[in-house]
Parts: structure tokens; C-alpha cells; sequence
């Protein structure tokens, strides 16, 4: 039996027309299941019973459970929800008077390392599939059941997007068909630390790029980030330099600021110069500080004066305050209970 919620539209044409019935079936399926959110084949009144009876005999319709609810203090909700071996994926609902986004993980855990990430800290346990890309979305979205609407979905909780692409193609197409979640690609962001090959795959409007660079040095990316070594800063400019988005689509860099490390006027100075003529907007993330981790948040006037050294060089520049800190959802402190089991169990 095959999960409904790993089919993109165009695989569950072609499975259900190797039945020798029509492909027009499967859009009537992503109707009821994405649309109408319903998920009993037998409630599926335009399909014939016997038909119904082989889908369901064909798919479950299993989705990640939501067992962990941590309300932040700022309004955002981090979810557990178990994967069906068990596992517990992460993600975080961010409300805000605009927009309500909805932060997803790509896998358990990641092998990329960064020194600031606790994600990094587990290593890497596994991909996470389709259904369990897409089944966060779905979960969240019944959980929240109509009374706040997810309007932007970000691709960076835990693990490295790129690292997962297949699966991660396969949600994309499922989140943008209007015959599935039906979100507009301006609406999802794909954050990478900068896997050039997968990121020269993605065509400009499969969603939003965001890099995280935290660094204009080559050397001191190297220390916070070790895949700098396999794709430096220098083949990521040559990529952003050579991206062909519209006039609307830029590419988008997120810093992170580290008490110490990279905070101070000269790395503003070093960063402004690296980006200089480039079409870009740039993040600056605060720190999200954990007790694994030795790194500090800088603070908040070291951070201003970072933010309006960019501004007066003319770059479109924004603090990106950090979202659910007291739950540890913030950026680069999901998957902690992974390592918090881990230390109890030394």
C-alpha cells in the first residue's frame, strides 16, 4: 500500500491510468483530499463505490500526528508531530499581522554541521519523505482548523533542503498545484547553506532562494559552516550573479549574527562589499542562543548599527526577529529534544 500524500498530481495520473481508468480520477481525488480535506475514500460521492474500493485498498492515507504542542509567549507554536517509525519532526507556526508562516523540516536531524545549528549537533538520521513534508502542512493546518490561516511556508527547520531534493521537488509541486495546497511560489522560501548543483536545478519559480552565508570570509565561513570547503563563498556569488529571476524575484541572504564572531562594523563592511551590485535583500538573524552550543547573541545596538551600516550602503535590509525563543523553536534551535535525549542517556 502506497501513501496518497507521496504522489505529486502528474505520478497519481499515471498510476491510476496503468489501471486502465481514466486520469481525470486523479484529479478528483486531489480535490477531495487537498481542497475539501477529506480523506475517506468511501466519503467521495462523485467516484463509483467499486472505484473507491480500490483506492482504498491502493493508498493509506497516513499523516505525521501532532503529539507535542509548546505555545510560545509571542504567539508562535512549536509542533512534534511523530513520523510512523517514531520519529519527532519539528515545526513552527509564526502569526503575524500580515502573514502567518509555517516553518517546515526536510529531514531528521542534518549532515551539514554548522557550529551555530543545534540541528547540526544530532547528525543526520534520515530524509523525511514527501507525505512527511506536505503531512506537517496538512497537520498544522487541521490543527489551527480555519481559525488562523497558514499564508507563507518556509522551508527551514530541520535539515538541509537540498540534501533531500527529490522529495522536497515532489512537496513543492504538491504545496503549489491549485489542485493541491494551492500556495503561490512567492509565498514558499527554500533555505540553503548553498548546495550549488541542486540550487542550479530550481527553476525561479518553484519558490523563493534564501542562502545562508553568515559570512563574507572564506576562512571564517569555513569555521562556522564546514561545507564552505566543497562550495565557498565564491561559487555561491558566481550562482546568485547568474540567477535568472524576474525583475520581482531576488535572491535572499540570511546572517546570522554571532556575539564575537561576525557582528562587528568591519564584517558589515566586508559583507556590503562581497554583495556590492548584487540584486538581493539580506536577513539578519540575531543568535538564537542554546545550552549546547558556546556562541552568544550579540547585543541589540551591536546588531542596529550592523543593520544601518548595510542601510547606508544602500542594501534592503532587515532584522528578522526571532520567533518562539522561550519553546526553542527559533532558527537553528530545532530538533533539541533529539540531543536532550542524548545527554540523559550519557
Amino acid at each position: 500500500m502506497h501513501n496518497f500524500y507521496d504522489f505529486t498530481l502528474s505520478e497519481l495520473e499515471k498510476v491510476i491510468g496503468a489501471l486502465g481508468n481514466e486520469k481525470f480520477r486523479a484529479r478528483q481525488l486531489y480535490r477531495w483530499v487537498y481542497n475539501q480535506g477529506v480523506s475517506d475514500f468511501s466519503a467521495m460521492t462523485n467516484i463509483s463505490k467499486s472505484l473507491r474500493a480500490i483506492f482504498s485498498a491502493m493508498f493509506s492515507m497516513d499523516l505525521p500526528v501532532i503529539k507535542e504542542v509548546f505555545p510560545s509567549e509571542d504567539g508562535s507554536i512549536k509542533f512534534g508531530l511523530s513520523a510512523a517509525d517514531g520519529s519527532i519532526i519539528e515545526s513552527i507556526f509564526m502569526p503575524e499581522e500580515k502573514r502567518n508562516t509555517l516553518c517546515i523540516s526536510t529531514q531528521i536531524g542534518c549532515r551539514m554541521g554548522c557550529k551555530f545549528c543545534v540541528t547540526g549537533k544530532i547528525g543526520f538520521r534520515r530524509n523525511l519523505t514527501v507525505s512527511e513534508i506536505v503531512g506537517q502542512v496538512i497537520s498544522v493546518k487541521k490543527y489551527l482548523n480555519m481559525e488562523r490561516r497558514i499564508s507563507n511556508i518556509v522551508l527551514m527547520g530541520m535539515g538541509e533542503p537540498i540534501d533531500n531534493l527529490d522529495a522536497v521537488l515532489g512537496a513543492l509541486e504538491i504545496l503549489k498545484n491549485h489542485l493541491g495546497l494551492d500556495f503561490s511560489h512567492r509565498k514558499i522560501t527554500l533555505s540553503s547553506v548553498g548546495l550549488i548543483d541542486g540550487l542550479k536545478t530550481i527553476e525561479p519559480k518553484v519558490a523563493s532562494i534564501a542562502i545562508s552565508l553568515n559570512a563574507a570570509d572564506e576562512k571564517k565561513r569555513t569555521f562556522l559552516m564546514p561545507i564552505n570547503r566543497l562550495y565557498p563563498i565564491r561559487e555561491i556569488m558566481s550562482f546568485v550573479k547568474g540567477f535568472k529571476g524576474s525583475r520581482r524575484i531576488r535572491i535572499t541572504f540570511e546572517y546570522i549574527l554571532i556575539k564575537d564572531i561576525n557582528d562587528s562594523l568591519d564584517d558589515a563592511k566586508e559583507l556590503a562589499d562581497l554583495l556590492e551590485g548584487v540584486k538581493c535583500k539580506i536577513n539578519l538573524i540575531p543568535y538564537n542562543e542554546s545550552p549546547y552550543i558556546e556562541f552568544k547573541t550579540p547585543p541589540p545596538e551591536r546588531v542596529d548599527r550592523f543593520q544601518m551600516y548595510l542601510l547606508n550602503r544602500r542594501f534592503t535590509t532587515m532584522i528578522r526577529d526571532s520567533r518562539g525563543k522561550d519553546i526553542f523553536g527559533g532558527c537553528g534551535q530545532l530538533g533539541m529534544k533529539y540531543l536532550e535525549e542524548k545527554h540523559n542517556e550519557g
